[in-house]
């Protein structure tokens, strides 16, 4: 170990570079040994002697090292302290996430594929296409449920095929308001 209590003349910035050369390579050694990084090691110990240089600008420092040591310490307990909370918090993330995968894990599995497209759910879609224009309805009914081709529907209705996908996606926006609780079952059953 080094001895970072020695004492040491009055420093100004004059000499400051003799004061880099002399404690940087400690002062990282020292950093390192708690915060097991070398890229933080560096930032905190160039932190820790632009705050020097700093102090040395203002009045000489009669010790030094001390000095040094106390930025250091406080540099490497705050940086400690943060990762502490960081790691917290990103484990709280993680248990939320896999909780909310679980969920969904156990929801997707209970899902009987016989009873995915439940009365309430027609019941939505009946509603919706009712309160839309005839014309709009019936284009929408043909594409999805008959399922003739827009090329088709535009022939039936002596209309072009950009006015077939106009009424198709004007019901789409329809439904996927009217269906906001069932978005999953709504892409599944309405886009082919």
């Amino acid at each position: 170990m080094f001895d970072l209590f020695k004492k040491m003349p009055v420093y100004s910035e004059n000499n400051f570079n003799r004061i880099y050369e002399e404690y940087y390579k400690k002062a990282f050694l020292f950093v390192k040994s708690y915060v097991h990084d070398d890229f933080v090691s560096e930032d905190i110990v160039s932190e820790a002697m632009i705050k020097l240089w700093g102090k040395m600008k203002e009045r000489p420092v009669e010790s030094v090292q001390p000095y040094l040591f106390t930025i250091l310490k406080n540099s490497a307990l705050d940086h400690l302290k943060h990762e502490t909370v960081r790691k917290t918090a990103y484990k709280s993330i993680n248990e939320m996430l896999k909780l909310e995968l679980k969920l969904r894990i156990s929801v997707l599995e209970s899902r009987d594929p016989d009873k995915l497209f439940s009365s309430e759910i027609q019941e939505i879609v009946q509603s919706t296409l009712a309160s839309l224009p005839e014309k709009t309805r019936e284009v929408f009914m043909m594409s999805r449920f008959q399922y003739k081709t827009n090329k088709e529907i535009a022939d039936l209705f002596g209309i072009t095929v950009k006015g077939v996908d106009y009424h198709i996606s004007g019901t789409i926006r329809e439904l996927k308001i009217a269906l906001k609780d069932y978005l999953p079952l709504f892409f599944f059953y309405f886009f082919h």
